[in-house]
């Protein structure tokens, strides 16, 4: 920092040049574009749709808007466009709204550079001061966007037409920045209004003062597109003015989907324990979500948000932890039992369309039963399950259950070698815990697919021969 030019002097003789918001953007997107890096880090699924949009919006210099439903990482995108901000910008000392110091536009900017000229102190500010960021709520005022008279300012003895009597709302104090509004449909109408001159004349007017800021913004929002008709809308001359709206979607296939989970998911660690997640168990995880985006009993209008699949994918580590420190087992591997523990995780993420009481957990389980179907379809051929259902001839029983130590699970194997081959391909080796963990998604597919019988109580169930 104390390389950089203290003065307005200082400043021009290093030749430093100043450019507006979207040109400083444009030009930085322009650099990692040519470089191949990404615009968005961490971003998975959005290469071939989003992404170029964004792109493109960038480089034509526009004002954004995402049209999304909730968990489609519309925020994170708009949170991540500070990264094509300059580091460091230089402003005038002091100033609330980030002046430029060759061309300020507040009261305060003006009369120190008319008092000091060259000598007018600098000060520079890292990138992440430059974006603000609201959520819309349909309290939010035009005070706290643009902003109001502050009483205390006029107590001190300056007249009501001084504009230094002005306290500047979120708008304004991210000048030479990027301006965030989540939700923006929640905005009532009237504070709308008030955004259109940030839009497209670039100023902002406070209450009956001839105030002109010619700002310098670049205004991002975010909302969801049912809610233009449920909780409010996008006044037409608002919405024209964004010079382009980027519709957002949830990941396509299963594979992105995990992809996203194995990012955001929070690892369990804890001392004595390791965790080990089958492919198939997170598969079914993953499965579980986009089937309940397709079901007809959960409201699409609000979304099945990614963080579904986050949250049930802990869950289900979750409860195999707790039945592994309970039973005394150091190796963590989630079974088709833990599933039953995804009903409280799922159940506050989605909304079910249904007016009779207690259909809710008949929903999430019949969804639970059809990715676990899916999943055992996908990942054991015809001739596999055959064997593995001559096995069960006879009088063979076999009991699974949150209960059952994963040492009983070998000792089934042994007795049971037609499901030896299912199960180890499955495991991916012979450890108790992958055989346990693999042995209960055979016999569960084996059961779905209308193979076995099946008798449950509590966390029990019993799988014999049809």
């Amino acid at each position: 920092m104390s390389s950089r030019p203290a003065t307005l002097g200082q400043l021009r003789d290093s030749g430093w040049k100043s450019v507006p918001v979207k040109e400083e953007v444009r030009r930085n997107a322009v650099a990692k574009v040519r470089d191949g890096e990404p615009l968005v880090e961490g971003l998975l699924g959005y290469d071939g749709t989003v992404l170029p949009q964004l792109e493109n919006a960038l480089l034509a210099g526009h004002d954004i808007i995402f049209l999304g439903e909730r968990g489609q990482a519309k925020t994170r995108m708009i949170r991540s466009l500070v990264s094509l901000l300059d580091e460091w910008l230089p402003i005038v000392a002091g100033s609330e709204i980030n002046d430029d110091p060759y061309h300020p536009v507040s009261r305060h900017a003006r009369d120190v550079e008319a008092e000091q000229g060259e000598d007018t102190p600098i000060q520079w500010i890292h990138r992440e001061h430059r974006f603000g960021e609201k959520l819309a709520t349909p309290d939010t005022s035009i005070a706290d966007l643009i902003g109001e008279v502050d009483p205390i300012r006029v107590a001190e003895g300056r007249y009501l037409s001084d504009e230094l009597t002005l306290h500047y709302g979120l708008v304004p104090r991210t000048n030479r920045g990027i301006f965030a509004i989540n939700e923006l449909p929640d905005l009532a109408e009237r504070i709308q209004v008030g955004l259109l001159n940030v839009l497209e004349e670039r100023d902002v007017q406070i209450r009956g003062y001839k105030v002109r800021l010619p700002l310098d913004v670049m205004l991002v929002a975010s909302a969801n597109p049912e809610d233009y008709t449920n909780r409010g809308r996008i006044i037409t001359p608002l919405k024209d003015r964004f010079g382009a709206q980027i519709r957002t979607h949830y990941p396509l296939d299963v594979e992105t989907e995990l992809g996203v989970v194995h990012q955001e998911a929070k690892p369990l660690e804890a001392a004595g324990l390791r965790v080990q997640v089958p492919e198939f168990m997170a598969e079914i995880v993953g499965q579980l979500s986009h089937l309940a985006r397709a079901s007809a009993h959960i409201n699409q209008r609000s979304g099945v948000s990614v963080r579904l699949s986050i949250s049930n994918y802990e869950t289900l580590i979750a409860n195999a932890a707790r039945r592994s420190l309970r039973g005394g087992e150091p190796d963590v591997v989630p079974r088709i039992s833990d599933l039953e523990a995804l009903a409280s995780s799922t159940a506050g993420k989605v909304e079910i369309e249904t007016l009779e009481e207690g259909r809710d957990e008949q929903v999430i389980e019949r969804l639970i039963k059809s990715a676990v179907l899916t999943v055992f379809k996908s990942r054991c051929s015809t001739d596999q399950v055959k064997e593995a259902v001559l096995a069960f001839e006879d009088t063979v029983v076999v009991h699974a259950g949150d209960d059952v130590p994963s040492s009983a699970y070998v000792e089934t194997l042994s007795r049971l070698p037609g499901l030896r081959s299912s199960v180890l391909r499955l495991a991916q080796g012979e450890s108790p815990g992958a055989v346990a963990s693999a042995t209960e998604f055979v016999l569960e597919g084996l059961h779905l697919s209308k193979r076995l019988n099946k008798e449950a109580s509590g966390g029990r169930a019993t799988y014999r021969g049809r």
